[in-house]
């Protein structure tokens, strides 16, 4: 979602584009900027006496260690039954939940506050994403492609901390002049033209953005899995059914943008204030969306839950988290708080609780039919949902929206994983694969609110110290 004016791929384009094995880095690999936030250095480390909510969607697990050597999980089993290696770190953390690094399928590496301030967040996004628990992440949109490159390449160095990064091209739409800062592209060829660049650069997903027509989306999906690329997007003159018709990979944002459920929708045009027109008169659980969700799920397409983003724009929904607005630069923090006071002072403010309840609606119908929703914060709209802090707002929205802890961790590790095609590699706890892990203090399966108490995150299985990252960030959200 960009101004306030998304499973897995298809099986084929799943097999055409998975991705290389993903590297690691021991701590011994990382620069200087990175190591002052290295709390557990491992190689060797045992975490003992925990909660292990593992990311298959099984039930919590108690009393378990997890054991890590280099980069990899070797051992998750009952404290006590598990051989802890000699010589190993080892952490007894009782009353602590081990989750695996969340997922962050819509994480842009931009900010976008109240009145459409936007900045590039090369210090403070990568940080936060990791601070809060987020170790992979895709930037769904770039409007700074090279930059989100280039930071991705400090990371993948081990030059400036942050979670491992799939990077997606700038936005590709149709011809429209108030999206001046996207590609707009007005004919097929002129799409294959984008995603052949775009390819040549080095990123790994392409987003079809809101005026896109069907000609260039079928280009662009063609072309792009010809190039090993996956597509995603934020559609409105393209329906959710015309998307998964066309081959799309996943969706962005779910039942506010399914266009499907506008009854003034015609043929590659985007209605106006579409999002307000489904949220006030669509029917999540009616006859289009069951035939939707089907659809979506026959031809495995997955969704993209971008909940946080869109509470702060909702009357009565005021979010005022301390650490976000600590995190905000005081100009921004000062502009969101003047938004959220007209939002609640608006008689006639469009987006309401029942808009959100919909939502949750749609994606319960989803994920019970068999869908693969993941997560991601969105940090655009009025502001209100930053990098990271948002991801586990997405947590605690789902939590709210009916899903118990076991499924809400899947959504928001593994099923991200994947989307992605890297789920060999990430998204749960289990031996071999990557140990990108996080601690959080307390018992999250009681209590949501338990996701924001993360106290290390284990990427490469190098722990970081999620508070020393918050603090040398605050004050730059909407800066740098």
């Amino acid at each position: 979602m960009r101004k306030f004016i998304a499973a897995p791929v298809a099986l084929a384009a799943l097999l055409a584009v998975a991705p290389a094995h993903l590297s690691a880095q021991s701590a011994a690999e990382l620069g200087a900027e990175t190591s002052e936030f290295v709390s557990i250095a491992g190689p060797t480390v045992a975490l003992t006496g925990v909660k292990v909510i593992d990311g298959t969607g099984a039930g919590a697990r108690t009393n378990q260690t997890v054991v890590i050597e280099g980069s990899r999980i070797t051992a998750v089993g009952q404290t006590g039954a598990v051989e802890i290696p000699s010589g190993a770190e080892v952490h007894e953390l009782p009353g602590h939940t081990v989750i695996p690094g969340m997922i962050g399928l819509h994480n842009h590496m931009f900010f976008m506050g109240a009145g459409g301030r936007m900045a590039q967040g090369n210090i403070s996004s990568p940080r936060l994403y990791l601070a809060a628990g987020v170790t992979t992440i895709r930037t769904t949109g770039s409007v700074s492609p090279y930059a989100d490159l280039n930071v991705k390449s400090n990371i993948e160095r081990g030059l400036a901390p942050g979670p491992r990064m799939h990077v997606t091209a700038p936005y590709v739409t149709g011809p429209n002049p108030a999206l001046g800062d996207m590609a707009q592209v007005g004919s097929p060829e002129e799409a294959r033209r984008f995603v052949r660049y775009w390819a040549g650069e080095g990123v790994s997903w392409i987003k079809a953005y809101t005026t896109i027509r069907r000609a260039e989306l079928a280009a662009v999906v063609e072309e792009a899995h010809a190039h090993g690329l996956r597509v995603t997007g934020h559609i409105c003159s393209i329906t959710f059914q015309e998307a998964v018709d066309l081959g799309m990979d996943n969706i962005e944002h779910g039942f506010g943008t399914a266009t499907d459920f506008d009854p003034r929708k015609r043929p590659d045009e985007c209605p106006p204030n579409s999002m307000i027109r489904v949220g006030e008169q669509g029917d999540p659980t009616g006859e289009t969306a069951r035939a939707l969700i089907l659809s979506m799920v026959e031809n495995d397409v997955g969704m993209t839950s971008t909940m946080a983003v869109i509470e702060p724009m909702t009357k009565g929904r005021a979010v005022l988290d301390e650490r976000t607005l600590e995190a905000m630069a005081p100009e921004v923090r000062e502009d969101y708080l003047e938004m959220v006071d007209r939002i609640e002072a608006d008689p006639d403010w469009s987006m309401t609780e029942t808009h959100l309840q919909k939502h949750m609606a749609f994606e319960r119908g989803f994920v019970e039919a068999g869908g693969v929703l993941a997560a991601g914060v969105d940090p655009t709209g009025i502001g209100g949902a930053i990098a990271g802090f948002g991801d586990q707002r997405n947590y605690e929205l789902l939590i709210e929206a009916g899903f118990d802890a076991s499924t809400v961790v899947r959504i928001v590790s593994a099923n991200g994983a994947r989307i992605m095609g890297v789920d060999d590699e990430v998204g749960t706890i289990e031996p071999g694969r990557l140990a990108d892990l996080v601690v959080l203090e307390g018992d999250l399966e009681s209590d949501s609110a338990i996701i924001r108490n993360v106290t290390v995150v284990f990427k490469d299985g190098v722990g970081y110290d999620s508070e020393k990252l918050i603090d040398s960030v605050k004050g730059m959200v909407g800066i740098r």
